[in-house]
């Protein structure tokens, strides 16, 4: 017999991608816990030594993402030369579940790079106003929708003024064009201006930050995580776990015989650095403890764990690595794992909070003036059984 408090759906495939999280304190959209970067969606860029997907490929992965409850998919105007946006637009149209997905794109980066017969392209990227203007417009068609959930300036120009920017993206929301507005790859005093700007004025401020953030390079907690905490926003790190550059001695030697290797686009070689071996380790330590046959799944936990409103950005081309990956939903770290991972490569936070603290504590210069105790931060959210 129905009733009308009925259960949720559950998805042919059930993974905790179905614990659906609030985005940020300012956006109350709700997501799931681990994003699908589509950076490798599309069939353009293998010939410049990057992961590269024929659309078959492609709309079985995004296919494989969906069947396992997730709904949050992060692309841009320019991947693969377009054909990210144009296959996921597709493959949402076909489906019909449009609706039933966050699509994040971005703009900035000269969308039409490839593309022959354009004479004159400066207009096809930066952050000005007939930029955003003309690729938003094109990944309203490529994607073959009506509106975009997020849309990210991709990086900071340094030619447009945080006005223009927060003024053109306001007015797309206000068209109903765009309902969220992100950045990436911005300095966080950028933001924070454009923030305290747009709250002062009316409009619309970025309500998620997408940036490199991995245990091998934890700058992004400098500056990054308290701003975003200041701010009310979400936080979508890419890099995760390495560009495929964290795995296992075994891993690496299997590599190793089959051929298959690794990427080199931006390294000499595809072995790992000293300082990746060195973190691989750590990770696999940490991941005999927990019980998790993935030290990637390790890394992704290790952000997770870090600061709330985390919402890794995990590209690959393999179901398997998806599988993989999700199961760092499934991972508790403790305070002394959590500085394990943190001990094997040391992260110098730099002046002032070296001196001062990261606030997290009463500021060590004060204390002498008595027992001053500090309410607790909120924690990140964890996956429930």
């Amino acid at each position: 017999m129905s009733t009308f408090y009925e259960p949720p759906p559950v998805p042919p495939i059930p993974t905790k991608l179905t614990q659906y999280r609030v985005l940020s304190p300012n956006a109350g959209i709700h997501v799931s816990p681990l994003q699908l970067g589509a950076m490798s969606i599309g069939d353009e860029w293998a010939k410049f030594g990057m992961g590269a997907m024929d659309k078959e490929s492609s709309f079985k992965l995004l296919d494989a993402y969906v069947e396992r409850g997730g709904n949050f998919i992060d692309t841009a105007s320019a991947y693969q030369g377009e054909s990210s946006e144009s296959f996921i637009g597709e493959w949402m149209e076909q489906r019909g579940i449009r609706d039933q997905l966050v699509i994040a794109t971005k703009y900035t980066q000269n969308f039409k790079r490839h593309q022959p017969g354009f004479l004159n392209k400066a207009n096809y990227c930066g952050n000005n106003a007939k930029s955003m203007h003309i690729s938003v417009e094109a990944s309203l068609k490529k994607l073959r929708t009506s509106y975009i959930d997020i849309l990210y300036v991709h990086w900071w120009d340094w030619d447009t003024s945080i006005e223009e920017v927060m003024n053109a993206l306001n007015q797309l929301v206000l068209a109903g064009k765009v309902l969220y507005l992100g950045v990436s790859d911005t300095p966080a005093w950028v933001v924070s201006e454009a923030n305290r700007y747009a709250r002062d004025h009316g409009k619309s401020p970025f309500v998620i930050y997408q940036g490199n953030w991995s245990v091998l390079d934890r700058s992004f907690e400098r500056d990054i995580i308290p701003m975003a905490r200041a701010h009310g926003m979400a936080l979508a790190p890419w890099n995760v776990v390495g560009a495929g550059r964290l795995r296992t001695d075994a891993e690496e030697a299997a590599r190793r015989e089959s051929g298959e290797k690794g990427r080199m686009l931006f390294n000499p070689s595809w072995e790992r650095t000293p300082n990746e071996l060195t973190m691989s380790h750590a990770l696999e330590k940490v991941a005999n403890e927990v019980g998790s046959a993935s030290i990637q799944a390790v890394a992704i936990a290790y952000v997770m764990h870090k600061t709330p409103y985390v919402f890794p950005i995990l590209g690959g081309r393999k179901i398997e690595h998806l599988d993989a990956n999700i199961t760092a939903l499934d991972i508790e770290l403790s305070k002394e794992q959590m500085e394990f991972i943190e001990a094997a490569l040391p992260f110098d936070v730099g002046f002032p909070m070296r001196m001062i603290g990261d606030g997290s504590m009463p500021n060590p210069m004060l204390t002498n003036a008595g027992n001053l105790i500090r309410s607790p931060r909120t924690e990140p959210l964890r996956s429930t059984k």
